[in-house]
């Protein structure tokens, strides 16, 4: 099935996903990397506020290239959203609404994914010139230090993710394998 939908999603709109759905977003999303994982990890140890309020909000694990002349950022795909997986069951139980990656995820993140409600959508690896496209702005909103790890708010149109692991824990890695095998049998 294809949606568009309108970042920030909803616990509610996020529950009517399901594994393999194709979604464009528009809206703001969030960017993270590990560096910004990790500090956000430790200003929750640190028992102080979040840079950012991530309720029902989308983190993009991404990290861009410099901006060519006249566009709002360079090249900007995806992360192996494993790099963060000891973070993000902590950020969903806070009200983290959805993550956008390339990867598989460790089973306390797929708990933490059925447990909060939440979505794992999955970009097109290899694809960061072309997904830039879809950023009408970008603009540093906490860790400016890190640079390109950075947490950044992206203003994004029509921003193309696929639905890998829905709410109720279905993972579009793990039954496009089975569908295959099936197939490749029959």
């Amino acid at each position: 099935m294809e949606r568009h939908l309108q970042a920030p999603i909803s616990k509610e709109e996020l529950k009517t996903l399901k594994s393999g759905d194709y979604v464009y977003i528009t809206g703001t999303i969030y960017t993270a990397r590990d560096a910004a994982h990790k500090r956000m990890y430790e200003t929750l140890q640190n028992q102080e506020n979040l840079p950012i309020d991530i309720q029902d909000q989308i983190i993009y694990y991404m990290g861009p290239s410099p901006a060519r002349e006249g566009r709002p950022i360079g090249s900007a795909g995806p992360t192996t959203a494993s790099r963060m997986d000891k973070y993000t069951p902590q950020l969903l139980d806070l009200g983290m609404g959805a993550m956008i990656g390339k990867g598989k995820r460790t089973q306390d993140v797929i708990d933490a994914v059925i447990r909060n409600g939440a979505v794992y959508f999955a970009a097109v690896g290899g694809a960061g010139a072309l997904l830039s496209k879809c950023i009408t702005k970008s603009e540093v909103v906490a860790y400016d230090d890190l640079g390109t790890e950075a947490i950044r708010k992206l203003q994004v149109e029509n921003f193309p993710v696929i639905v890998v692991i829905d709410s109720e824990g279905n993972n579009l890695y793990e039954s496009a394998i089975k569908e295959y095998c099936t197939y490749k049998n029959e």
